[in-house]
C-alpha cells in the first residue's frame, strides 16, 4: 500500500471493497513470499527514494510483488515513470 492509498483509507477516501482487495493482496504476498506486508513496502519506500534520486515516479502506479518460481524468491518492481532527470 502506498502513502497516497494509506492516506486515503485513513481519511475515509477509499471504498471498503478496495480496502479487503489490497489487504487480500498483501496477505496472498505474504503467503507466497513468506515475508510480511511491511516488509515489502519498506522495500517499495526505499526503492522510490533511491531511484527518484534519477527519475520521477509515480507512486500511484507502482508496485512491488514478490513470490517464488522454482523455489527462488523472485522480487518484480513495475515503477511508473513520469520524468528522467538529468541532473543529479
Amino acid at each position: 500500500m502506498n502513502l497516497r492509498a494509506l492516506l486515503n483509507a485513513l481519511v475515509g477516501k477509499q471504498d471498503s471493497k478496495d480496502i479487503a482487495k489490497e489487504r487480500l493482496r498483501l496477505v496472498l504476498v505474504h503467503d507466497r513470499a513468506s515475508v510480511s506486508p511491511e516488509f515489502l513496502d519498506k522495500i517499495k519506500e526505499e526503492l522510490i527514494r533511491v531511484i527518484s534520486t534519477y527519475m520521477e515516479i509515480d507512486e500511484e502506479n507502482t508496485q512491488i510483488n514478490m513470490h517464488r518460481t522454482d523455489g527462488t524468491a523472485v522480487l518484480e518492481a513495475n515503477l511508473a515513470i513520469k520524468a528522467i532527470r538529468r541532473t543529479v
